[in-house]
């Protein structure tokens, strides 16, 4: 039986619900009245239900379509503006003991290079990383307690907030490993993680069990219930995302909608994030072993009824994009992109031989970070490398009710114009710092609030003078 408030896997994400859902959306898609109605509530832009959303994603109408289009890019302006926070994966090691399918990291691949970073090369790791201008990691690290211990990972977490390196230091630290206990999340949260990131892979009991047969992620409700053991830990903000192609996308796009439900329902805040990857090739995966896979059209569908259903959390799309299928999703409603990534253990410090590839997946966006930044500012976007929230206690609760009242912009966009000012003096080439330096002239006039954008434009002024870390 379906029961939102339910701390048990099977009740907030209820198979029967689900498919009473999509044998509605199916009768429904051709419902003009109905999905109007729908996007009448969606207009007041404070989300609509997983039953309604559903019904959005399998419209059929052409018009209602791009009405659908529409609400999703005034959405992700109202709530996010044309900002986009960057950040880098880190792979501490591909050590895994269990047994995912889609994943080369699973414990039968006898021929990938298994690699487990000291804390040196932590080092070498994070400040080639801030060479870049990165101020925002994930961590990541396969589920391996032997290897891969949760004091290897707080020793790590300690490591990379230690590391000052010219001008560089990462500012938030987000973590992404895999379902544990309430006293191992308790320390992650007192190591100062910023999210705590896991991914469901997919919300199909059935379809679950048989992609992970063996190892500790094979418990299907442990690792669902994993968020509200982090929130009952004391971690604020929590990132949660499915893996497109594995399972049938309206299914899990439904699940994923009903957790988001859940967490903020039972815990008091919804997702932090959602990441929507794809499943990508990797060293002994194909891809097109799964037959669920999703064009770019229903990508971006995806993407943009998302952003209808939740839309106050951040969105994120990652390497595994090309280029233009993430310019197609940047309006739709991503607020966060990696840039110059390297989904290797120990990828950034120096290259990998061949023979010695330890990626979890092939990268579609190749690009340098500097790319990056000079291809999002080129499509008036701002690229923030802010971590401020975080830092001045504005997580869980707090970041969301300034995001829903609409006033976090008066923090958020003069962060990011002063985050993209440090990028721009310390790393930036000189196309990329021309192109920025105007858009920050033309970005400080959006600021509403005329004390706010004096004191951003004194503290960009004093970033070019040397100083560094200003922040509302």
């Amino acid at each position: 039986m379906y029961n939102v408030m339910s701390p048990r896997a099977n009740e907030f994400i209820s198979d029967e619900e689900i498919r009473e859902c999509l044998a509605f959306a199916e009768e429904n898609k051709t419902n003009r009245t109905l999905i109007e109605q729908i996007l009448e509530k969606a207009s007041k832009m404070e989300g609509v239900s997983h039953r309604e959303a559903i019904v959005l994603l399998d419209c059929e109408i052409e018009d209602l379509n791009e009405r659908i289009y529409r609400l999703a890019r005034a959405i992700k302006q109202e709530f996010y503006g044309n900002r986009i926070v960057m950040f880098a994966p880190l792979y501490l090691s591909n050590y895994c003991i269990n047994g995912c399918k889609y994943c080369p990291y699973h414990l039968k691949n006898k021929h990938i290079a298994r690699k487990k970073l000291t804390q040196e090369e932590i080092r070498r790791e994070v400040i080639a990383l801030q060479d870049m201008g990165h101020k925002r990691l994930a961590l990541e690290a396969g589920e391996d307690p032997v290897h891969n211990p949760i004091e290897y990972i707080l020793e790590s977490i300690e490591t990379i907030y230690g590391i000052r390196h010219k001008n560089g230091a990462i500012r938030r630290v987000n973590v992404n490993i895999a379902a544990t206990t309430v006293e191992h999340y308790r320390r992650l949260k007192d190591a100062g993680i910023g999210t705590y990131i896991l991914f469901q892979e997919t919300y199909n009991r059935a379809s679950y069990e048989e992609l992970h047969p063996t190892g500790p992620k094979s418990d299907y409700a442990y690792h669902t219930e994993a968020m509200d053991r982090a929130r009952e830990a004391g971690i604020d903000d929590m990132g949660i995302g499915v893996l497109f192609g594995l399972n049938n996308y309206r299914y899990d796009f439904t699940g994923i909608i009903m957790h988001a439900e859940h967490m903020e329902r039972f815990g008091g805040v919804g997702p932090h994030t959602i990441s929507v990857p794809r499943v990508r090739r990797a060293d002994d995966i194909d891809p097109n072993v799964f037959d669920n896979g999703i064009s770019d059209d229903t990508f971006a569908k995806i993407v943009a009824c998302l952003r209808i259903a939740v839309p106050y959390t951040g969105m994120i799309v990652s390497t595994r994009e090309s280029q233009e299928s993430r310019r197609r999703v940047l309006d739709l409603g991503i607020s966060q992109i990696s840039g110059g990534s390297k989904t290797s253990v120990g990828g950034y410090a120096e290259e990998e031989a061949p023979e010695e590839n330890s990626a979890q997946f092939d990268i579609s966006d190749n690009r340098t970070l500097d790319e990056v930044v000079r291809w999002l500012m080129e499509l008036s976007y701002v690229p923030s490398f802010c971590t401020a929230c975080y830092r001045e206690g504005r997580t869980g609760d707090r970041f969301m009710s300034l995001l829903k009242s609409r006033q976090i912009i008066n923090c958020c966009h003069p962060n990011a114009l002063m985050t993209l000012k440090e990028y721009l003096e310390d790393y930036a080439s000189e196309e990329t710092k021309a192109i920025g330096e105007a858009l920050i002239a033309q970005e400080l006039k959006k600021i509403p609030n005329k004390t706010v954008q004096n004191r951003a434009a004194e503290y960009i002024g004093n970033i070019h003078l040397g100083k560094r870390d200003f922040r509302f």
